[in-house]
């Protein structure tokens, strides 16, 4: 019982969170519950695949709505990271079973690649309205543009992807990463449609709650093909980041980008850090 109301509790914080800043339930709910509770680290990352796509799934309509985002922005991006998300789920829980002590290798490793992108984020000037580039060609073939309104501003922007063909091969390292730890993607899925793409970090925000949506899915059925879906903590942080995802996805059309920008930097800090003490844990422990 006690359990049951920390995971609600816990996921109703980070469904708050979550669409604030487009990374995704998984990125705090794996390792922050990892450090935190007794549960095997297979049932958590099993359980953060449903946190993840729990937080895509009530919050992407919204923004969608809005004009945030699209289908033909993520309809190439996904493509190429639903296929490596696959085969990262596979591979994941391939590794900590097989192999347990090569899994703290690979926790360390996420934690440096996060920390890699928090110092990115964090020396990068232009990010809340970056200026674009010429739309590339794969780009001008699906129709990768858009436009919204921009509170902030009080006046209507219009979008387009640039640097395609770079976003892709980072997102089918994404893709894969994401997969294997049950994290969604989101944690990478911001830098890169934000810095890489050069998209309004709202309308990158928006964009990858629509990626991890359509990413999880794919990756859920590998974990619950596998039985790592327990029921103990899938149940309450399904209904807990269901109930924070829906008030995080009002204030995400209210706040503004700066805000958001620090939410994802306090977050990508939080994962950083947690992953890269879990795996020295591990390898020295």
């Amino acid at each position: 019982m006690y359990s049951a109301v920390f995971i609600f509790l816990f996921s109703l914080l980070i469904g708050i969170l979550a669409p604030l800043s487009g990374v995704g339930g998984g990125v705090m709910f794996v390792p922050l519950l990892t450090a935190f509770s007794e549960f095997d680290v297979d049932y958590i990352r099993g359980g953060g695949v449903i946190v993840a796509l729990t937080s895509a799934l009530v919050s992407s309509p919204a923004v969608m709505m809005r004009g945030f985002t699209n289908l033909r922005m993520v309809l190439p991006l996904v493509l190429v990271s639903n296929l490596t998300a696959f085969a990262g789920g596979y591979l994941g829980l391939y590794i900590s079973r097989e192999f347990p002590e090569g899994k703290h290798y690979i926790t360390l490793l996420l934690g440096i690649l996060l920390g890699v992108i928090l110092m990115i984020m964090l020396t990068t000037e232009r990010l809340e309205f970056p200026e674009s580039k010429e739309e590339d060609r794969i780009g001008r073939f699906f129709e990768m543009r858009g436009a919204c309104f921009e509170p902030s501003l009080g006046e209507e922007i219009s979008y387009h992807a640039s640097n395609t063909p770079v976003a892709l091969l980072m997102f089918a390292f994404v893709g894969l990463i994401a997969g294997m730890f049950g994290l969604g993607a989101g944690w990478a899925n911001v830098p890169v449609l934000n810095l890489v793409m050069l998209l309004p970090i709202r309308v990158a925000v928006a964009t990858s709650m629509l990626i991890i949506l359509l990413n999880t899915s794919i990756a859920g059925w590998v974990y619950i093909a596998k039985g790592a879906v327990l029921p103990d903590i899938a149940v309450p942080a399904t209904v807990g980041m269901a109930l924070g995802s829906k008030l995080g996805a009002s204030l995400a059309l209210k706040v503004r980008p700066a805000v958001i920008r620090q939410v994802v930097l306090i977050i990508l800090l939080i994962a950083a850090s947690t992953n890269i003490y879990k795996g020295l844990t591990g390898v020295f422990g």
